[in-house]
């Protein structure tokens, strides 16, 4: 039909013949072109079904979930972070996408029932219906205004309190330690950081695995206290499992008169020592600052502490509650010698005062005066006595017990 229009108007342009024999050409090239098709028609193959699969389509974003997502934008996986790669790169915050967003809410400023719009208002069923552009413009700077208000927040460096030094995580008070699973709570307790440092695991897919050790101490200052160690990959998660696993390894240690010690302790701990000595009321505290930080937790308050070989902050720990835990108190040694006990103090004299007596009641017999003591010296205070070796003690304001 194409074709035939095409010769009409071709010879109506080109030739001023009569319009007659144009019409009856015209009709024979129209009959000549319905025929060619109804032969094709008969002789052509008839055309394939078509095949219809379903398909989903599917991409990078709508695969992996937002936990794996944002891995892989902070860098947190891949072989480089397993090796240690980028440890001074600038650290990326992981921030929350979804926090202000509502269902429904756009630029366009629409409402739609059950979204963002009551279904009913007044009894009435809501259509859905669109906000002016001075209310949606409100809304928008809101969401703006909050949403950086937000961002300020998470920048913000909250003032810690300042332990041993300015640098240190040394001392530093993390308030009582998290309530237990059947609602108990330790309110009456605090605890303290004694150590905080990087440790390196060498494996064999990651290489040096770095690790975050942290040594926290918790205590009530009545003389109920305790230690333990807590590991993670970041140093909140590791600081917070130290605090809750110490209230769980908890000492109780005697103290005499609610402020000190009840005798001279030497406590070993490997290659660490502690050589610790009584002291009066108003003496204070003269020792490492580890252990003023951990007699602070016990309840100690008058007492000198000597520490001799490695300073390591696990060891003098473990030194110090191993020695004030095995203390021989005043009751103890009078059941055991079945004697009176008794003390000498400055402002009474020569006067002594019984502190125990035994249970049993005092034997009659006395010890015999050539018994030898079981008293163990030092030999640096030998030296010190024989005048070889100036003691550790002599600036030591000494006490008459």
């Amino acid at each position: 039909m194409a074709a035939a229009i095409r010769v009409y108007g071709a010879l109506r342009v080109t030739v001023g013949a009569p319009l007659r024999s144009f019409v009856a050409a015209a009709h024979v090239s129209t009959l000549a072109s319905r025929a060619s098709a109804a032969s094709l028609q008969r002789h052509a193959a008839p055309p394939p079904a078509a095949a219809w699969q379903q398909t989903r389509h599917g991409s990078f974003f709508n695969k992996l979930t937002a936990e794996e997502l944002w891995r892989g934008v902070l860098a947190e996986t891949g072989a480089g972070a397993r090796k240690g790669r980028g440890k001074r790169t600038k650290s990326k915050m992981k921030k929350d996408l979804n926090r202000g967003q509502m269902l429904g809410e756009g630029q366009g400023g629409f409402l739609w029932p059950g979204l963002n719009a009551p279904v009913l208002k007044d009894g009435v069923l809501q259509n859905m219906s669109r906000r002016g552009e001075s209310e949606q413009q409100e809304l928008q700077a809101e969401l703006v205004r909050q949403r950086e208000e937000w961002d300020k927040k998470r920048k913000m460096k909250v003032k810690r309190e300042r332990g041993w030094t300015g640098n240190s995580w040394g001392g530093i008070s993390l308030g009582p330690p998290d309530p237990g699973p059947n609602g108990e709570t330790y309110e009456d307790f605090d605890s303290r950081v004694i150590e905080v440092k990087s440790v390196f695991n060498m494996t064999a897919k990651e290489g040096r695995k770095r690790s975050i050790s942290c040594l926290v101490a918790v205590g009530n200052g009545n003389g109920a206290a305790g230690f333990a160690l807590g590991k993670a990959a970041d140093r909140n998660t590791a600081l917070r499992k130290a605090k809750n696993r110490a209230i769980h390894y908890l000492y109780y240690i005697d103290r005499y008169n609610d402020h000190t010690i009840y005798h001279n302790i030497e406590s070993k701990y490997k290659r660490t020592t502690l050589r610790m000595k009584k002291q009066n009321q108003g003496y204070g505290l003269h020792c490492h600052r580890a252990v003023i930080t951990l007699c602070k937790l016990i309840g100690i308050q008058d007492m000198y502490c000597k520490v001799d070989g490695s300073i390591n902050y696990l060891n003098i720990t473990r030194a110090l509650f191993t020695g004030l835990a095995n203390q021989e108190t005043h009751q103890t040694l009078a059941n055991k010698k079945e004697l009176h006990v008794v003390e000498f103090q400055s402002q009474r004299g020569p006067l002594p005062v019984v502190v125990a007596s035994p249970k049993d009641g005092a034997r009659s017999d006395p010890d015999p005066e050539d018994e030898i003591p079981n008293t163990r010296l030092h030999w640096d205070d030998v030296k010190a006595a024989q005048g070889t070796k100036r003691s550790i003690w002599a600036g030591v304001k000494r006490t008459i017990w």
